[in-house]
């Protein structure tokens, strides 16, 4: 089964769509598109699906991973498989479980993982169509470097953007891939297109909250700024790691000290849940600092979801990376009450509400790769009990659950890769 958030009416259309799936027990449920929002600009052919060159190159990316990689053959084939089935000749990522659809998301994804995977004509490609067809812009004129969040067909039967908001974190995952990848191929000209992006996603993207202090949005401001006394946020959008890096390549901007806000995020929102768990969604009250739920008649709501899963995997690379105290420590605190129950369940609900109880009956693949990456790092027994009876069971011939679960196949990947599979030296300043 899978499930996918779609646009609301509330905050400009992006505030929950982004990447929130997951796929179990190998059924898709799509809900329906709501109306697609029109942009300037030109109209585009459709475009017919061409994969990449179908021949087997997984043996050349077993060959780019070291050889003590964990998993290592399971992770050369999977990238081979997705990059053929999901990633078209031009460079577009598809979403075939919503209606074909492409979004910053997915490219920010592709690039990330060709980057770690050491492949720069994936990488290349994704790019070059991500910079060619989600441009924003208003009036037929740019409005910045920054990404629109989703492109596909339109009520007129043309392709092209069909929601001009951009999403912050798949421009933080875009950027990352950039910096690492100009630093492993040589390649300047994406550093600098990297550093053209970091300004218009500080200056778009950020905005001043409690105390002072500066904090993500997950969006325009427009989007997440309800009124002059409430942020909206994501916390899985919060990736310290990447802001660490973006320190090393942009002094002009304060990159440390979205830091600094993101655990304090993260620890603090986390007191909304009676068992310490990240929520999807929450609000921050500036004047006091508190952090309060969402609205009940808001559809974007504070519980742990699909995109709260990926808390465990970012705030792992900031442990793993940079050996963040905080990270490890956030893990360990936030994730008991899910150690608690696989201990006594031996299986994970995909959704758990603020007081503790159990939503849903079904799992989330997603949710568990997210968690290997934390567990490997704090509980690697608990690491290696999800693997063998959750992960590897759902993975054949390249795919895990299902052949057009485009979601799953990211987290499951970005969760199994050792993030040591990055040389040091790519972390470090030029």
């Amino acid at each position: 089964m899978n499930l996918r958030m779609q646009h609301l009416p509330k905050i400009a259309a992006i505030a929950i769509a982004i990447g929130l799936c997951a796929c179990f027990s190998g059924y898709s449920v799509v809900k329906k598109e709501a109306e697609d929002v029109k942009v300037p600009g030109k109209n585009l052919p459709t475009i017919a699906v061409t994969p990449l060159p179908g021949q087997d190159n997984s043996a050349t990316f077993l060959a780019a991973l070291p050889p003590a990689t964990p998993n290592r053959e399971l992770l050369a084939q999977s990238w081979d498989s997705y990059r053929r089935r999901f990633i078209q000749n031009d460079g577009r990522v598809i979403d075939y479980e919503a209606s074909d659809r492409s979004t910053s998301e997915g490219q920010a994804y592709a690039m990330l993982r060709a980057v770690l995977i050491d492949d720069a004509d994936t990488f290349a490609r994704t790019l070059d169509w991500g910079e060619k067809n989600l441009q924003r812009r208003e009036n037929g004129q740019p409005l910045d470097s920054l990404w629109a969040w989703k492109w596909g067909q339109r009520n007129d039967g043309t392709w092209g953007a069909i929601d001009n908001n951009f999403a912050s974190d798949g421009d933080i995952d875009a950027i990352t891939a950039l910096i690492l990848a100009s630093r492993r191929w040589q390649r300047p000209e994406y550093l600098d297109l990297a550093r053209t992006k970091l300004k218009d996603l500080w200056n778009y993207s950020t905005a001043i909250g409690f105390a002072g202090k500066r904090y993500l949005l997950p969006g325009p401001s427009k989007a997440f700024i309800p009124n002059s006394s409430t942020l909206y946020l994501n916390p899985s959008y919060l990736a310290t790691y990447a802001f660490r890096i973006f320190a090393t390549v942009d002094p002009d901007r304060d990159w440390l000290s979205l830091v600094d806000t993101s655990y304090q995020v993260l620890e603090k929102s986390a007191q909304l849940s009676n068992v310490g768990l990240p929520s999807d969604w929450v609000a921050l009250d500036i004047p006091t600092g508190k952090y309060e739920t969402l609205p009940q008649t808001s559809q974007i709501q504070s519980l742990y979801s699909f995109d709260a899963y990926r808390v465990w995997w970012r705030v792992a690379l900031d442990a793993a990376w940079f050996n963040a105290p905080q990270a490890k420590q956030y893990l360990q605190t936030s994730t008991k009450h899910l150690q608690q129950i696989w201990r006594e369940q031996k299986r994970l609900p995909a959704r758990i509400d603020l007081q503790g109880k159990q939503l849903v009956d079904y799992e989330a693949t997603s949710q568990y790769a997210m968690l290997y990456a934390a567990w490997s790092l704090i509980e690697p027994q608990l690491g290696k009990e999800i693997l063998e009876q959750k992960l590897l069971p759902q993975y054949k011939q390249g795919i895990w659950d299902d052949h057009s679960a485009y979601y799953t196949q990211n987290l499951a990947w970005l969760g199994l890769i050792e993030p040591s599979v990055l040389p040091r030296k790519l972390l470090q300043p030029n």
